[in-house]
């Protein structure tokens, strides 16, 4: 519709140029004119085709723009829509004055000259400026403004809600892990996992009424410190018997993702394609990886199972067994690692005593 807008207007706009350019035309030509009405309408006539000419152009011209407007980001053409009227409010108020000049009326035409070309160098100068400097702008008029903004045309991605489980609440680190900032988004606590809480707080064995009131004391303690992002959420299934599938449906129901340290229930929401946050995963990959020839310095506890080994652990519960470090059994020392093993049970490293404390208790052997 906007196409045979644009080309009917400049049509008309030809015709009506051709129809009453006949004035303009000089005197002794006029004269020569037998029938000055067909001399109008055929005037009209070759401005109507110029002017179709120039409205194929103009509609042209208008697609590639309307593209080009398409393809921008939404921050860049709001920060070049601010920069264009600011530049456009900053040539009038600038160009004011040119207009009370007493000007000959032989150089009247500097004043609309004057007007045009500032205007379009204050416009294209306020767009350049809004292209180095427009989300610095949008920025100091409202922080969350270019985050929106790239939330709105899907440049970066809002965070995903977390819904926490009982074993989670109940581990503890979830605590620790807000107070890094690492984790992102809302906290959902849901009304069954706060009622199965309740009930191993309540219950008659003394080790699981010691776990319930430690992760009621850290949910309060959470909820306290970040009242914003940690909500309870009413959410129940009635239809639905056990809290694990209550809290696979409601991650599916919210798009969510599921937190928790329970491997049983990682595997079955896995199974069901729910994405999974484990913690036990995030401490695995956090423990310091060990190549052979690094240094570590380990305190010898006790002594391992196969002659002259020492047994020592890393700060993350890692178990270390070094060769001849019998010898060096409650002392404290540099080793060399040697190997790595991955085992069912976790990670075992090999590693031996570094020259210079070998030498150093042989010296102090001898000594003695």
């Amino acid at each position: 519709m906007i196409d045979a807008v644009i080309i009917i207007s400049f049509i008309l706009a030809g015709a009506g140029i051709g129809y009453h350019g006949i004035e303009a035309l000089p005197g002794n030509l006029l004269q020569q004119a037998t029938d000055p009405g067909s001399l109008r309408i055929v005037l009209a006539g070759f401005g109507a085709l110029i002017g179709f000419a120039f409205g194929i152009s103009a509609q042209a011209g208008f697609r590639r723009l309307q593209r080009h407007i398409r393809d921008l980001p939404a921050d860049v053409l709001l920060s070049r829509s601010v920069g264009l009227v600011v530049g456009l409010l900053v040539a009038n108020l600038l160009l004011a004055p040119i207009f009370l000049l007493p000007i000959p009326s032989e150089f009247s035409f500097i004043k609309p000259l004057a007007a045009v070309l500032g205007s379009i160098l204050f416009a294209v100068s306020g767009v350049s400026l809004a292209d180095l400097h427009g989300r610095s702008l949008l920025r100091l008029i409202s922080p969350s403004s270019v985050e929106a903004l790239l939330l709105a045309e899907g440049t970066i991605k809002s965070a995903t809600t977390k819904v926490l489980d009982t074993s989670c609440i109940i581990d503890g680190r979830i605590a620790q892990l807000l107070d890094t900032g690492f984790l992102e988004g809302q906290l959902l606590v849901p009304q069954f996992v706060l009622q199965e809480l309740q009930q191993v707080a309540d219950a008659s064995s003394d080790q699981k009424r010691v776990r319930g009131r430690r992760g009621l004391d850290i949910l309060n303690a959470i909820r306290e410190a970040y009242p914003d992002r940690v909500m309870i959420h009413p959410a129940d299934y009635e239809d639905v018997q056990t809290v694990d599938a209550k809290l696979v449906r409601l991650v599916q129901d919210i798009n969510g993702a599921l937190l928790t340290t329970d491997y049983n229930l990682n595997k079955v929401a896995t199974v069901q394609k729910v994405p999974v946050l484990n913690v036990n995963d995030l401490t695995q990959a956090m423990r310091p990886t060990y190549l052979p020839g690094d240094s570590i310095d380990l305190k010898i506890l006790r002594e391992g199972k196969e002659p002259a080994q020492g047994i020592g652990y890393l700060e993350d519960g890692t178990m270390v067994v070094v060769e001849e470090g019998r010898q060096f059994v409650g002392d404290e020392l540099q080793v060399t690692v040697t190997s790595s093993l991955q085992t069912s049970a976790g990670r075992m490293i090999f590693a031996k005593p570094k020259a210079s404390a070998i030498s150093a208790r042989g010296a102090s052997e001898g000594y003695a």
